[in-house]
């Protein structure tokens, strides 16, 4: 499954539901206002560091740089383009948005 997370989680618990649902091999794709808990350094590093653990977590490069933080996605997250955003969307069967 592939869980779409567009809120800070500074401001929303959007992304605080996504990992309490997600499960291990799931696929968490952090975009708009939520890539900024994937700066390395941030008070969230620690909770996105252990989903890590059993999932693949990804950002979307434009929103990176959109909020000036290109190149300071924390260790283990993989920008992705839009071209990477749709094979996401392609390559799992099922997709959950975190609103």
């Amino acid at each position: 499954m592939l869980h779409i997370v567009n809120k800070s989680p500074f401001e929303r618990v959007a992304f605080d539901s996504c990992l309490a649902h997600a499960q291990a091999g799931d696929a968490i794709l952090m975009i708009e206002d939520a890539v900024v808990g994937a700066v390395d350094g941030s008070r969230f590093a620690g909770k996105l560091k252990a989903a890590m653990a059993d999932k693949t977590v990804y950002v979307l490069g434009s929103d990176l740089a959109a909020r000036g933080l290109e190149g300071k996605a924390m260790e283990g997250v993989a920008v992705v383009d839009y071209a990477g955003f749709v094979d996401l969307t392609a390559n799992n069967e099922r997709t959950q948005s975190w609103l």
